[in-house]
Parts: C-alpha cells; structure tokens; sequence
C-alpha cells in the first residue's frame, strides 16, 4: 500500500502528537470528576490509571490488527471523531449516572475511558501503517511516531495538570477535547473526501455541552483539587456549609464565629479549653484551612491569638473570601502551600498548639500521619504545647489506631476523643466509627479536665489515655514515610458524613 502517499510527514506527527495528549487529558481529568463519588484515594487513582492503561493497551494493539485488514485512511476520520463525541458527552453522563444510578457509576467510568483512550490510541498504529512505504525505514518510522505519542502524553499531562484544571471547570475541558477532536475528525475527511459523520458528530458534542449544564451534582467552584459547593442552613441565617467533593467540611457561621456545628471541631475546642488558661492568647499552627472555623473560633474566644494555616488548595482560599465571607480574619495568616512543607519552615518550639485538619477526600494525607511528619510537628511545638487533630475511620478502626500507635512513638503523652464505644470506653464495644480527636503533648494531659469540657460543649464523647489506650491500640503499626499504607488501613462508611 502507498502508504506515505496517504499522509504528510507534518500530518501524521499532529495526528500522533494530538491523540495521545489527549489520552492523558482523558485519564486525569477522569479523576476530577470521580473524586466526589468515589473520593480521591489511592483506589481511585490506581483504578482510573489501570482502565487508561487498559484502554491503551486494547487501542495500539486493536487499531494496528484492523489497520493491516483494510484501508487505514477509512480509519482516522471515524476514530478522532467518535472518540471526541463520547468525551463530549462523559461529564453530563457519568455525573447523571452518579446521581441516579450509582450501581453502574463503575461500569459507566469504565466506558467512557476505555472508548475514546482505545480509538485515541488506535491512531499511531494506524498512522504509522500510512506512513511506511519501505521496509527498510520501519525502524525510523516506527521509532519517530512512537516518540512523538510520548512527547505528546507527556504535553497533555503538564499541560492539564499545570494549566487547564486550575483555570477551567472540568466539563469544560472535556467538552473542549472533544470538539477539538471532531474538528480534527472533519479535516482528515474532508482532505481524504470519504466519510461524512463530522456534522452529526458536531451535534452530539452541543448535545455534551448542553447536558453537562442540567447535569446533577454540579459544582459553585472548581479549584486544583476540589469540586465546591457552599450550601447555605435553612435553619440558621449566618451558617454555611463548605461541601468539597460531596463530603461536608467545614460549617461557618458568618455572624458568629465562636458557633461550632459539627461534632469534632467542639471536641477540639474542648482539649483546647481543658488544656490552656481561658481567654489565653495562643501561637496556632493549622494543617488544613477549609472554611476557616476553628481559626476563626481561636481569634474571636482568645483575643490577641496568632494563626498560621497552611491550606493546599488556593481555591479554597478565594472560595472563603468570595462565597463564605470570611477571608482571612484579624490573626489568622493563610498560606497556599502543602502543610509538610509549612511545618519544616517553622521555628522549633514557636507554637504553642498545632491542629491538624487536612484532608483529601475522606483520609489525612499519608505523608502528614508518619512519625517524620509528627516529629516536626513536635520540633514546632514549645515544652507545654499541644497537638489535636481531627481523624476519620470506621469498622476496625484500622487507620487511627495505627496512628495513635505512630503518636505514642514520638510524644510520651497520647489520648484519643471519640464516641466511648469507638475507643473502648463504657460496656458497649465495636462502635460504627466516624470523627474521633488524637491528643499529643510532651506535657501530661489533664484527662479531667479534658472530660468535663467535652462534656460541657455536649459532644457526647469520652476520652482514653494511658494503659487503657495501649490495650486499644493492640499490635498496631506505627506509620513512617517509608510505609505508610493510609488508604488500604481506612475502612469508608456506608453513608455519607461530614468530614
């Protein structure tokens, strides 16, 4: 077959080129909108990657069979346009099917990466039939397109990564692909004059745009990490819920600072009461911003208190700002940065209490959980000073007693507030999980005290320390930066909580 006749040296590296960058916008952007169903865990991760792989794999392999079968040039147009169709539509399906038929979200994820990663891959094997017209350069050949498929994976993912995600909405960069894709589909048969599926392509594209818009479980805001929403209390003027990726993390109350709605966060204050003088100013170090509630709590109950928050996610510091009302109150300095990052440019003993909040999807970010990690946080920490942090787990518990078991390695001074049957307090045992508060201090911890102000902010909530907590924790693992397994140790809920 005269295959170089068929298409231009330039042609074919676009082809290539644009195919497999595309592939990886797929396979990333795939992710953004699974996390709020699925959440954002390693199993998340390693599923999507796998079907990619999966879908690349069946493409490079399916497209270079067929390619040898019939003519290659029948096969480009249908190839970039189907797949550019099927991109257009995947956020209005996979977000309705999310929504409305949730037993099927695997199976309909699963589509709508294998189709177009597979037709998307199918197009170097099938450039590369077009392009050898000798045997004696298959080598050249086949050595330059594959180089370019890498080079343009490569381009696709920096590019989505650095650049699209962090400045558009997700179902518009598929959308956008996927016009682009039918656009390209319509170039190569209109040069070629043979198949004319472009314009009802086309349509389905505006069919994938206009179904994204009515779609359910839209966002207020899409940041780097996040899909937003800040969900307003029917019942109380002033509050408002951040709700990141469909879990609910933070309630803020715009008119009173010091009203703490969930569970956990009145639990902390109440360490935070049993563990300092009332109305003592303090050093404060936050992992973890979201709406700023607990910051915000510290700067208005003890005035003259400095918090640091290091927040990943700049969003959401724009969402505080722009949709909560809160910015950055008097006190409170908020940093975009990664809080493993914040901790080391921390003088040593400058705080005087460390919280940690940071969560990615529904787990702690393994790297903030290790004793490397709790090491730094108790350099930060002055001789008296107090680290709380919010954990969730369920089932066994698996998660937070290894991390309990992490804490008593570097602090001599460890206790755990949680619900009594979840931390093996009273007659009841095995309780369903949920929040539960660790506390750690290089100080002996005034369980008393502590137990009298849980009991004063009505948490409901028991606190175990000492022997008690060592049964508990058993023949837990501690956790270290060198095996850290945080997504395969949690066990998820079979409903929907807050954060």
């Amino acid at each position: 077959m005269p295959g170089g006749r068929g298409l231009g040296a330039r042609a074919a590296v676009v082809l290539v080129f644009g195919a497999s960058a595309a592939v990886l916008v797929v396979e990333i952007v795939a992710l953004r909108l699974l996390a709020p169903y699925l959440g954002l865990t390693l199993e998340t991760s390693t599923l999507v990657i796998g079907i990619a792989l999966t879908a690349i794999a069946m493409g490079s392999w399916m497209g270079g069979w067929i390619a040898d079968q019939v003519d290659p040039r029948r096969l480009l147009g249908p190839a970039l346009g189907v797949s550019g169709a099927v991109v257009a539509l995947t956020p209005a399906v996979l977000r309705t099917a999310a929504e409305w038929a949730a037993p099927v979200l695997l199976l309909v994820a699963a589509a709508t990466i294998l189709v177009p990663g597979a037709l998307l891959s199918a197009v170097t094997p099938i450039v590369t039939k077009l392009r050898l017209t000798s045997l004696a350069e298959t080598g050249t050949v086949v050595g330059r397109l594959s180089g370019v498929g890498t080079a343009g994976a490569i381009v696709g993912t920096v590019v989505t990564g650095f650049v699209l995600v962090s400045r558009l909405p997700v179902s518009g960069i598929l959308i956008g692909l996927g016009a682009l894709l039918v656009v390209g589909s319509a170039c190569v048969e209109w040069r070629r004059r043979g198949w004319s599926g472009a314009p009802a392509l086309a349509l389905v594209v505006v069919a994938g745009g206009l179904g994204a818009g009515v779609a359910p479980g839209g966002c207020d805001a899409e940041t780097k990490y996040h899909c937003v929403r800040v969900v307003a209390d029917p019942d109380r003027d002033g509050g408002r819920t951040l709700v990141l990726d469909g879990l609910r993390h933070s309630y803020v109350d715009v008119d009173d600072p010091t009203f703490l709605e969930f569970t956990y966060v009145r639990a902390v204050a109440a360490v935070v009461d049993a563990a300092f003088t009332e109305g003592e100013p303090l050093a404060a170090y936050h992992l973890g911003g979201g709406g700023l509630t607990f910051p915000r709590y510290l700067a208005a109950t003890r005035p003259g208190t400095r918090s640091l928050v290091s927040e990943i996610d700049s969003g959401i510091v724009r969402v505080n700002r722009d949709r909560l009302g809160v910015g950055s109150p008097t006190g409170v300095d908020v940093r975009a940065e990664d809080g493993r990052l914040g901790l080391r440019r921390l003088d040593a003993g400058s705080r005087d209490l460390v919280v940690g909040d940071a969560f990615g999807g529904v787990s702690v970010p393994w790297h903030l959980t290790t004793v490397e990690a709790l090491r730094d946080v108790r350099r930060v920490l002055d001789a008296d000073g107090l680290y709380v942090a919010n954990l969730i787990d369920h089932g066994e518990l698996a998660f937070v007693r290894a991390e309990v078991a992490t804490l008593r390695e570097v602090f001599p001074h460890v206790a755990v507030v949680g619900e009594p049957a979840d931390i093996g307090l009273g007659p009841g045992t095995g309780g369903e999980g949920g929040n539960l508060v660790v506390v750690a201090s290089d100080r002996p911890l005034d369980v008393r005290a502590t137990r009298e102000a849980l009991g004063a902010r009505k948490t409901g909530w028991g606190i175990s320390s000492g022997d008690r907590l060592a049964s508990w924790v058993g023949d837990a693992r501690h956790l270290t930066d060198d095996h850290a397994p945080v997504d395969q140790l949690l066990q998820p809920s079979n409903t929907q909580r807050s954060r």
